[in-house]
């Protein structure tokens, strides 16, 4: 059974740090790319990172780009998200998810597995 578990969100203050993690089971990890994704009430699922297979290649939304950082290991089926300076609109349910190695990393329906998500609230 595919499984990817997020955890690591909570309530921080505007320009704290958080670390997201997803543990995947069920399906080949490194053979997936992996990618996060936010999604605030009232909005669409928008693409935040994402990562090669290796995670030796990453992408990044630019509002997010130079304050999160993506990794992956995947000697343990893990894929991270780095959030430091955080702001109040990075207030979010964040989502990890699997793609294909041909799918569009920006594109959520690219993404065959998603995680279940976990909040991410930033107090300002």
């Amino acid at each position: 059974q595919v499984q990817l578990v997020e955890s690591g969100g909570g309530l921080v203050q505007a320009g704290g740090s958080l670390r997201l993690s997803c543990a995947a089971s069920g399906f080949s990890f490194g053979y997936y790319g992996m990618g996060w994704f936010r999604q605030a009430p009232g909005k669409e699922r928008d693409f935040v990172a994402a990562c090669s297979r290796s995670g030796g290649i990453t992408y990044y939304a630019d509002s997010v780009k130079g304050r999160f950082t993506i990794s992956r290991d995947n000697a343990k089926n893990t894929v991270y998200l780095q959030m430091n300076s955080l702001k109040a609109e990075d207030t979010a349910v964040y989502y990890c998810a699997a793609r294909p190695a041909s799918g569009s990393y920006y594109n959520p329906l690219s993404y065959d597995y998603w995680g279940q998500g976990t909040q991410v609230t930033v107090s300002s």
